[in-house]
């Protein structure tokens, strides 16, 4: 992988029963936050498996620790599991972070307060410049709860509905990843 950062490859265990891709469809990066308190964490929540007809779980490309370390879990010429019905065509990057975590769904709790750190921040920007030369045909970039925008009853009031998907949320800088790279933001309509 050519990253002008360094990024340590831990492929999950399944990793060679996901689907493999060309890279010439690939022209969408997809930003997450985990949603979980750690890395440790996240690597635990990906292993698992969900899909019984594939042997596979949800899973993002890349991870991005607070302290700005990059793991790639799943190689980027595989479709992960990370959003739904873009899949096949993005890469996904998960910035560690709480997010809405421990109760996702908690009507009472729906605030993502965790800012993310300047070391997780300078890594994206160095991964997306390394991923955008690697993968000329990337040229859209967007926040997980930009494309899935369901909804789901609330865990703590049957009768209200939540969002599915609120991440990277509210405290994420766009403006300053986007002032770093080509990619443009997609319209959940594209």
């Amino acid at each position: 992988m050519n990253n002008p950062v360094q990024t340590l490859i831990r492929p999950l265990s399944y990793q060679s029963r996901l689907d493999k891709r060309d890279a010439d469809v690939l022209d969408l990066v997809v930003i997450h936050c985990t949603e979980l308190p750690d890395l440790a964490t996240a690597r635990e929540y990906g292993e698992r498996i969900r899909y019984e007809t594939s042997g596979t779980g949800n899973s993002g490309h890349f991870y991005i620790d607070r302290d700005g370390r990059i793991e790639c879990w799943v190689e980027p010429l595989r479709v992960a599991h990370h959003v739904r019905h873009y899949n096949r065509r993005s890469i996904g990057i998960e910035l560690v972070n709480r997010g809405r975590w421990p109760d996702w769904y908690a009507a009472a709790d729906q605030q993502m307060t965790e800012p993310y750190t300047a070391e997780q921040t300078d890594a994206l920007r160095g991964l997306l410049a390394g991923l955008t030369d690697q993968f000329p045909g990337l040229q859209w970039i967007a926040g997980h709860e930009d494309l899935d925008r369901g909804s789901v009853p609330a865990s703590d009031v049957a009768a209200e509905q939540v969002r599915r998907k609120c991440d990277p949320g509210p405290l994420f800088p766009w403006g300053e990843i986007l002032e770093g790279t080509a990619l443009r933001r997609l319209k959940p309509e594209q």
